[in-house]
């Protein structure tokens, strides 16, 4: 069987991607970051995630990036966008990006490969229904596979490890009727940039859920402040 690393969050597109990784047939060690994030609230669903898969092992590694000040995610000071519409996502790279995440989670995950026996690292990036991240594109998968090529101990030696990235050209409703299909556990995901008792309703990521939810025809089966 053919082992994988998954980055998981705990929200709707990293779920997803592990249910279609296991589905493939991988063996799964996921791989959840606690990097200084507003809340906890999608590390406690990544947990939940990893327990309904019955999983042996979750790797949590813990990195500050709270020094990252200009992003909504890792500094109070900055506010997360509120918008009333989904219309109203511009195409400018928001304050919640978090400079080079991918870059770094990506690097993580791929040394954990090489430390696992490993050759495959999944993660739920998506191009479409998404807020305008640089680090989500394809043309910066294809580059970073080539780092692993040159940069890795597995790449001189012939077999660098893959990218795997199933829901990037899907929409949004496309990756809700995947998780649907695969019998993904969607109500114990976590998507709000807030962190409250319920989803916010009103952020980019709660908007955009909301919106794959509507276009697939069913309820999301998480609450909201605002729907």
């Amino acid at each position: 069987m053919p082992k994988a690393i998954c980055l998981l969050s705990g929200g709707l597109d990293s779920t997803v991607t592990l249910a279609y990784a296991i589905a493939q047939g991988y063996e799964i060690v996921p791989l959840t970051m606690r990097y200084g994030q507003r809340h906890s609230r999608e590390l406690e669903s990544a947990r939940k995630v990893v327990a309904h898969y019955g999983l042996k092992k979750h790797i949590v590694i813990d990195l500050d990036l709270t020094s990252f000040h200009s992003s909504a995610l890792t500094s109070k000071d900055v506010d997360v966008p509120m918008r009333d519409k989904v219309e109203d996502i511009g195409y400018d790279i928001p304050v919640t990006y978090v400079p080079a995440r991918n870059i770094i989670f990506l690097s993580v995950a791929a040394g954990l490969c090489e430390s696992e026996g490993a050759d495959h690292v999944f993660i739920g990036a998506n191009a479409i229904d998404y807020s305008g991240y640089p680090d989500c594109r394809p043309e910066f998968f294809r580059a970073f596979e080539q780092v692993l090529a040159v940069g890795t101990k597995s790449g001189v030696m012939g077999h660098p490890v893959r990218i795997e990235h199933p829901i990037l050209r899907l929409s949004k409703a496309e990756i809700v009727k995947l998780g649907l299909d695969l019998k993904a556990p969607l109500s114990l995901t976590w998507s709000c940039y807030q962190g409250g008792q319920k989803g916010c309703g009103r952020c980019d990521s709660c908007l955009l859920r909301l919106k794959g939810f509507h276009e697939v025809g069913i309820p999301d089966p998480i609450d909201y402040e605002v729907r």
